[in-house]
């Protein structure tokens, strides 16, 4: 089957869907298009736009076909023309790596049959067969940076191409090998929640990085700047915070923790937590979870509740023998992460504290050993596999 994408962007972009459609035909293959919608935003770059509608585009289009092998064309000049920008930007193993040759992602193998072959054997082909082909007017843009890169480049350089090729591959075996060590480092230094900075502070400086930008990666795409900085300004004991893409680093007892950006602060709201049942607040990131329970609050008190945020002067009592203290004491003595003190409170009819997100039930609200209770815990969408955070309650 031969996948083509439109981009919209060309004014003959029509008559290469046809032309593409007419040779799968005339090759005995199967035909599909898929035409992007929409079009770049302001300040956004077309390149990067129309390549991650691409791929997504000839993704959809083999699943659909019940294929898991999707081939591209890429050559060898075209690995070496991404070897070179992608040292220009400053990039590392990985970027330097450029198109591998083989890749699963998200059930399809993505390959590149030709990526050692040079450009002038496949085209050398496609003239001696008659083939016919069109060329892309925008191959001549120089607005874009490939182009200029080709137009400088390979009129007085075309020899180059199999070293910068081959300088790919190297950066391949070296980003595999920097993997391998950080995985084996992670399972000694970290969990899926927390990166020991003490622990990694005793490796030296090119592993600790190299273990440290493999565990941002399941997180976010941290910068290069940022990868430098952390290690550098972190201090033993020290409570900081770092934003990056989506969220915000936290530095806390000597780990490090990633947040998701907060939702921004809810309104008040009423609530009828009185079944058992998993209740999303999504406006506070988190769900009340209700349960049955031997100890816990009476199911009536749990009808009509106020759902808000700290005022300030509330106080929590973690146990039935303990004193009420602030809720900043209270979550400190519970070792509740500062970034995770911001979730909602409940309040009763009579406006006393039922239950905080992060601390749980207040033990002035428990009911008499003779009443049904019902036990209240607060999740974060973050911990939350993806269906646990959606639905309604449950009987």
């Amino acid at each position: 089957m031969a996948l083509h994408v439109h981009h919209g962007l060309q004014a003959q972009a029509d008559d290469w869907a046809v032309h593409c459609e007419r040779t799968a035909r005339e090759l005995g293959a199967e035909f599909s298009c898929t035409r992007l919608g929409g079009s770049p935003a302001a300040g956004d770059s077309v390149e990067a736009w129309a390549r991650a509608g691409r791929h997504r585009a000839l993704h959809d289009m083999a699943v659909a076909a019940g294929a898991d092998l999707l081939l591209l064309a890429q050559h060898r000049r075209d690995q070496a023309e991404t070897f070179l920008l992608q040292a220009m930007r400053g990039a590392g193993s990985a970027g330097l790596a450029a198109m591998p040759r083989t890749q699963w992602r998200d059930g399809v193998c993505w390959a590149r049959p030709w990526l050692d072959r040079p450009r002038e054997a496949i085209q050398a082909y496609a003239e001696q067969h008659g083939l016919n082909w069109i060329e892309d007017p925008s191959n001549d843009d120089t607005r874009y940076a490939r182009n200029r890169l080709r137009r400088l480049l390979w009129p007085d350089f075309a020899s180059a191409e199999a070293g910068l090729a081959q300088a790919a591959r190297w950066a391949q075996q070296a980003d595999a090998l920097a993997a391998e060590v950080a995985t084996q480092d992670l399972a000694l230094l970290a969990t899926a929640e927390r990166l020991d900075l003490a622990a990694l502070s005793t490796l030296s400086p090119a592993r600790a990085s190299n273990a440290l930008r493999a565990w941002l990666s399941a997180h976010t795409a941290a910068p290069a700047s940022l990868v430098k900085r952390l290690p550098a300004e972190w201090r033993p004991g020290g409570t900081m915070s770092w934003p990056a893409p989506g969220g915000e680093l936290h530095a806390w007892r000597d780990g490090l923790f990633w947040a998701p950006q907060s939702p921004a602060p809810a309104a008040t709201a009423q609530l009828d937590l009185s079944r058992p049942g998993r209740y999303p607040q999504p406006a506070w990131g988190g769900t009340w979870l209700v349960e049955s329970a031997g100890q816990g609050v009476a199911a009536a008190r749990l009808a009509h509740l106020t759902q808000r945020g700290r005022g300030g002067a509330e106080q929590f009592q973690r146990a039935p023998a303990s004193v009420p203290r602030s809720l900043k004491k209270a979550c400190q003595e519970a070792g509740l992460p500062p970034w995770r003190r911001g979730g909602p409170l409940l309040f009763d009819a009579r406006q006393c504290l039922v239950a905080v997100a992060g601390l749980g039930m207040d033990a002035r609200a428990f009911a008499d050993q003779e009443e049904p209770r019902l036990a209240l815990r607060w999740l974060e969408d973050s911990a939350l596999p993806q269906s646990e955070g959606e639905g309604g309650a449950a009987a």
